[in-house]
């Protein structure tokens, strides 16, 4: 699927009903004591949701490591997928990038089929129900994460986490329900879950800079669903900026990783 941005990023599982991210760019393309309980507590979750699930993508820091970015993947991929983005066109010598690989599971959406996916998913339409259970797990999972880099001795401020489709609104949620402040949250071609629950008592993340990336032609996950995601985001949080890339589907392109790397530097420099 290519997009006028002049990437070609997704091929569509099942009809279509998921999306996987292979990215290619224009140009060739390789590929602290105080947190040691909770760290321990979130680390077992963290094995146990990921006992299944191939082993992260890990891009170290060229050199002395100050920053992270977490990357989560969409429906149908791992961590591979968005792995080459961050070793080759979004890469800063002090940053390590972590892209990890949800496991498999059935997802309702597509008939139950098993397949890669951080939570399970009934619906793409605003009223479908949530896996309230599923996205809890990921999200200790994913603060599990946070807090091991933490536990480096990296400031919360200095790592940033995102995603693309499902992993984004993964991200989205996980970051905000975060309770140390983060540099910045992510969201590409997604959407808001558990929009009954935010903001509530989380607080420490509710002026975090977000960026949101969608596509004008996204058929899976429609514009539509990026621009009320906005809207209920900037209801708590001012610093929410929506990106629309003209003729983008359920993709990214060149346009639209040039506005990201640009966005994490100043979150993370």
């Amino acid at each position: 699927m290519t997009s006028r941005c002049g990437v070609a990023l997704s091929r569509l599982l099942l009809s279509g009903l998921s999306a996987s991210i292979a990215v290619h760019s224009q140009s060739t393309c390789a590929r602290s004591l105080t947190f040691t309980s909770l760290v321990a507590r979130n680390l077992h979750t963290s094995v146990s949701a990921m006992s299944q699930a191939p082993p992260p993508v890990v891009i170290n820091a060229k050199k002395n490591h100050t920053s992270t970015v977490i990357f989560l993947h969409g429906l149908g991929d791992s961590g591979d997928g968005w792995s080459d983005v961050f070793a080759h066109e979004i890469r800063n010598d002090h940053t390590k990038y972590i892209c990890p690989s949800s496991a498999s599971r059935p997802v309702t959406l597509n008939m139950g089929m098993r397949m890669p996916a951080w939570f399970d998913l009934y619906g793409l339409d605003a009223s479908a129900r949530e896996d309230t259970e599923g996205i809890a797990q990921a999200t200790r999972l994913i603060h599990g994460m946070i807090d091991a880099e933490m536990a480096t001795g990296i400031p919360s401020e200095k790592i940033v986490l995102g995603g693309f489709s499902m992993g984004g609104a993964l991200a989205l949620y996980a970051g905000l329900t975060y309770p140390h402040k983060l540099g910045g949250i992510v969201g590409l071609s997604s959407f808001l879950i558990q929009r009954d629950k935010l903001p509530g008592n989380h607080t420490a993340n509710k002026e975090t800079p977000i960026f949101l990336g969608h596509g004008s032609n996204d058929f899976l996950v429609p514009l539509t669903f990026g621009q009320l995601t906005e809207k209920l985001l900037k209801v708590f949080n001012p610093n929410v900026k929506m990106h629309v890339y003209n003729g983008m589907a359920h993709s990214s392109c060149a346009e639209e990783l040039r506005d990201l790397k640009k966005f994490i530097n100043e979150r993370i420099n």
